[in-house]
């Protein structure tokens, strides 16, 4: 049991690191209007562990701080990367649709906070369309490589039958 909570803790940081590098590295592309975060692809790791749930809560609250967001930016973003890492984890049994719940959870939040916490004079329904598309990008096609690429070692990098990854 111990050895079970230890991989968990471990994964989740592991995850929530990658998500935060991926972030702040990449700064000019992960804020703004349009934004393509790569680290939004790391949203499809709940198909594989549910450590991936609080690891990419934790890795987007960290990235957006470093990165320079206001703060309702900090909470309202990663509450929305939180809600489409649980949806995904409750989809797991159709791996394609994995990458949906975060591309909407983002379309229908995102766009809010760039309107009215930013100040972004664009009206909605556009804001909707050019963060969608930046989630297509990173969730849906970076996601899908990145989970059909893990898929083949998931026993290795996620635990076996009876582990987290169950």
């Amino acid at each position: 049991m111990r050895d079970k909570k230890v991989l968990f803790l471990v994964q989740a940081a592991a995850i929530a690191a990658i998500y935060v590098v991926l972030t702040v590295a990449f700064a000019p592309l992960s804020f703004g209007e349009v934004q393509v975060r790569f680290a939004e692809g790391l949203t499809v790791l709940p198909y594989f562990t549910p450590a991936a749930i609080p690891g990419l809560f934790a890795g987007c609250l960290i990235g957006n701080f470093f990165g320079g967001a206001i703060p309702v930016d900090i909470l309202c973003g990663s509450l929305a990367t939180l809600a489409g890492a649980v949806i995904s984890r409750l989809l797991r049994k159709h791996k394609f649709l994995v990458p949906l719940p975060p591309i909407i959870a983002n379309i229908l939040v995102v766009p809010f906070v760039l309107f009215y916490g930013y100040g972004v004079n664009l009206p909605i329904p556009f804001l909707m369309l050019t963060v969608g598309i930046g989630e297509v990008l990173s969730c849906g096609v970076i996601g899908t490589i990145l989970l059909l690429a893990l898929e083949r070692y998931r026993g290795t990098l996620f635990g076996t039958h009876g582990s987290l990854s169950a």
